[in-house]
């Protein structure tokens, strides 16, 4: 009920009282819904907002009678159908058998028409033409909000695919979609993984891309939730000299990685070496490495200081293992034109091989497909890639040699008919001198965190409970074993990509397997 002051009507106060109620909705979360519930209480009807072509846009906040609802909700959209056609800015519409049905139109793009059904106060007319104003102001400013998460949203789908496209390869193709959105894509990047909290990636993504004034191409990892993924133009360093003809595009911070981590504490960060853009695949392994000893280091920060290119093994013998462990998966012709076909089987092998069962949102496939696809790809190649880590590691190791820049060349001068064994490929002195490198910091590190440790649990195809009994050890006990051998490394071993596939192979090669 509303007590007019002294000397001022009644009516005139109430009025007052409805304006300033509707202000107070307007600066509320969910201004539109709140304020339909309030009309609709205030009016003795239901409230709503509807379409010229009679699509009900938007309903009162609060549980109400689903019944009542889509009654109020069929006669509103009837009557502003009716008052379109018209060309009406407002009317009293209905009535007769149904209930009558107020409705005025907002000052909006397209029309948009507010619509009380069955009120029950005489001054309903006035009360809409009170509200259509600040009403129309909040639904244009929620349409708006609307537009520019759509946008947000179709923005990073793009990112995201430029990255997917990197990351299979199609550089040209990426780098046109990437002009588009800017920042084009510089010729020699590092990549930077920032480990964060997952409700904060587009905040945390925003800050840093301000920090770096916009010559970042920051992406949220379609693969973990809690990861960034960052390609920056690789500035030169100390006694390195600039690519030549390389552009770099804008100037990015001094140690952005540093920056990163004092702006957002609860970040990690681990950064790659200075790559061609062709090789980001390789700049995204290096910095997942590169994070697992970012979790330890009090900095929370590292930078990838090793060297793990096994393609030192790409001559003439190992283009032909490679070769023959692939054939049939290369010579496959799938049944159905819906069937995936070689090369598409191929870049499942290998994202399987990268990620584990989180490959279906890096495909953006159904799990069941992508079990489909290994069980399918465990046929095609007679190995089970699926459960078996030697498998696992022939598969990496094959998809690499073969797809590797010297390819090429090695299959040029592989003789015709050769035939050969990954024992052979690894039994090259080039693979027993990459094979030491790898080895080289866990044989120096001593028995907590050295050799033994990883040989068990590469031996346990890399399953830490079977490694733990195989030890003797708790579960929780060979976990920090392994972090401690990270550490040791500077490579990831417990967080996919992996190193234990390049572990796995150096150990075969030198015969400790």
């Amino acid at each position: 009920m509303h007590t007019s002051p002294p000397g001022v009507p009644a009516d005139r106060a109430g009025r007052a009282d409805d304006v300033l109620a509707l202000a107070r909705l307007a600066t509320r979360r969910g201004a539109v819904r709140e304020m339909l519930g309030w009309l609709g209480r205030r009016a003795g009807g239901r409230a709503v907002l509807v379409g010229g072509a009679g699509r009900v846009l938007a309903g009162p906040g609060g549980g109400h009678d689903p019944a009542v609802a889509r009654l109020a909700a069929g006669a509103a959209a009837d009557a502003a159908v009716e008052l379109h056609r018209r060309g009406a800015a407002s009317a009293v519409l209905g009535g007769g058998e149904g209930p009558p049905v107020h409705l005025i139109a907002l000052d909006t793009d397209p029309r948009t028409y507010l619509a009380v059904v069955g009120p029950d106060d005489p001054h309903c007319g006035t009360l809409l033409a009170d509200a259509a104003r600040t009403l129309a102001l909040c639904w244009r400013l929620e349409q708006s909000e609307r537009a520019r998460r759509r946008i947000e949203s179709a923005e990073e789908h793009s990112r995201e695919a430029v990255l997917h496209l990197l990351m299979v390869g199609s550089v040209p193709a990426a780098q046109r979609i990437a002009g588009a959105l800017r920042p084009a894509l510089p010729a020699v990047v590092q990549m930077y993984v920032i480990e964060c909290p997952h409700a904060r990636r587009r905040e945390i993504a925003r800050r840093i891309d301000r920090e770096a004034g916009g010559g970042a191409w920051i992406v949220p990892c379609p693969v973990r939730p809690n990861h960034l993924l960052a390609l920056v133009p690789a500035e030169p360093g100390p006694g390195r000299a600039p690519v030549s003809g390389a552009p770099h595009g804008p100037r990015l911070p001094d140690a952005l990685d540093l920056l990163i981590v004092r702006l957002v504490p609860e970040c990690r960060v681990g950064v790659s070496a200075a790559v061609a853009l062709r090789d980001t695949p390789t700049a995204y392994e290096q910095a997942i490495h590169a994070l697992a000893v970012a979790r330890n280091a009090p900095e929370r920060r590292a930078g990838f200081g090793g060297d793990v290119d096994v393609t030192v093994l790409a001559g003439p013998e190992g283009h032909v293992w490679a070769s023959e462990l692939l054939a049939p998966c290369l010579r496959y012709a799938p049944a159905r034109r819906a069937d995936p076909g070689p090369q598409e089987l191929l870049g499942t092998l290998g994202s399987w091989l990268s990620f584990g069962g989180a490959a279906s949102r890096h495909l953006k496939i159904h799990r069941n497909t992508l079990a489909a696809r290994m069980r399918h790809l465990d046929e095609l190649l007679g190995v089970e890639v699926s459960r078996s880590l030697a498998a696992q590691s022939a598969a990496w190791l094959a998809l690499r040699l073969y797809t590797a820049p010297q390819a090429a060349a090695a299959r040029a001068q592989a003789p015709p008919g050769q035939t050969t064994t990954l024992d052979a490929v690894l039994g090259t002195p080039a693979a027993g001198t990459w094979a030491r490198a790898q080895l080289r910091p866990l044989e120096q590190a001593g028995p907590a965190t050295g050799l033994e440790t990883v040989r068990t649990w590469l031996r346990a195809d890399a399953r830490l409970p079977a490694a733990a009994a195989a030890l003797g050890i708790s579960l929780p006990g060979a976990r920090k074993r392994l972090t401690r051998a990270e550490d040791v490394l500077g490579r990831s071993l417990l967080t996919a990509p992996s190193a234990k596939y390049e572990l796995w192979l150096a150990m075969r090669a030198l015969g400790s397997l």
